[in-house]
């Protein structure tokens, strides 16, 4: 019998895990449920149930354990309002301690307040042990298991929220950012954009998420073009490629002919690479072989045969 999967997130705006859900009949979109998770049982909104199940689970699903009461919906509402008391009795603890480069971004509950996690980041790469910090906070939340987590910095900006770089009010990661995708200097070079750190750097000091939206169309569209400094044949004479408009689908060409400076715009469909033009250039001018099949010769035959008659 195939397990029945689904798709469960924990947070508003959350990366998705896949659970099993056999022992929990007929579940719908957009119901809450009670899993087991690698850190004890959470709450979370189904919002997947799909008619297969993923690949790529080599060890196995975790379970869900059975739908959400309103009792523990109001548990977890409950306990989301303390969370912002116990981050500031961690940072105060925190502080006397003088913790080097450590910083406690936020406190979570899980439901029904049985566990406590501090999400904290730190500077530097050496790692950073917060065991006396957790002891400490332990001791004051002795009736709730607590662990200290760290998150990089795309996380905490996620969290923290605030203007996008780009200036929109909110930043692409706190309103519709499930998951971060690798993020490479090459999508900013092969979009055209400027290399300098504010334009490609976003608000956690990392490279913008948004330099992935666009750069399958640009890495396309490319394909299609010639590379700068090749040499092309357009309408209006021969010249060298110096820039790309790939969305566009054109190139800049400075002319051979043309003063320094002057620049003409073609789309790809009215340039030609001039390698290629050359070499059937040079092909016409070589000589011919005596038992090819171009036709020159049977027309020198002709005229032979015409001058000897």
């Amino acid at each position: 019998m195939q397990p029945q999967i689904i798709g469960i997130r924990f947070t508003k705006i959350g990366k998705i895990y896949h659970f099993d859900a056999t022992s929990v009949p007929e579940i719908q979109l957009g119901e809450h449920v009670i899993a087991d998770t690698a850190r004890g049982d959470h709450l979370g909104e189904v919002v997947e149930v799909p008619e297969k199940a993923p690949q790529g689970n080599t060890g196995g699903w975790k379970k869900v354990l059975r739908r959400a009461t309103p009792r523990d919906l109001l548990l977890a509402q409950t306990w989301k309002e303390k969370e912002t008391e116990a981050l500031i009795d961690c940072r105060e603890i925190a502080s006397k301690m003088k913790l080097p480069n450590a910083k406690i971004i936020k406190a979570e509950y899980n439901y029904n307040g049985s566990r406590l996690s501090y999400l904290y980041s730190h500077e530097g790469d050496k790692k950073v042990n917060l065991n006396k910090l957790r002891n400490a906070v332990q001791k004051k939340h002795n009736q709730t298991q607590v662990e200290m987590r760290q998150i990089g910095p795309r996380d905490v900006a996620k969290i923290i929220g605030g203007l996008g770089a780009c200036g929109q009010e909110k930043r692409c990661c706190t309103m519709y950012l499930t998951d971060f995708s690798p993020i490479s200097i090459k999508m900013a070079k092969a979009q055209g954009i400027s290399l300098a750190p504010s334009e490609i750097t976003g608000m956690c000091g990392r490279l913008r998420c948004c330099l992935i939206y666009e750069y399958e169309a640009y890495a396309k569209a490319r394909k299609t073009l010639p590379k700068r400094k090749k040499r092309v044949v357009t309408p209006k004479g021969e010249g060298r490629v110096i820039d790309l408009n790939p969305l566009t689908e054109t190139v800049v060409v400075q002319l051979d002919d043309e003063v320094r400076g002057a620049r003409h715009s073609f789309h790809r469909d009215e340039i030609e690479p001039w390698n290629e033009l050359e070499a059937l250039r040079r092909k016409a001018e070589e000589p011919c072989k005596e038992n090819c099949n171009c036709g020159k010769h049977e027309d020198k035959k002709e005229n032979a045969q015409a001058q000897s008659a």
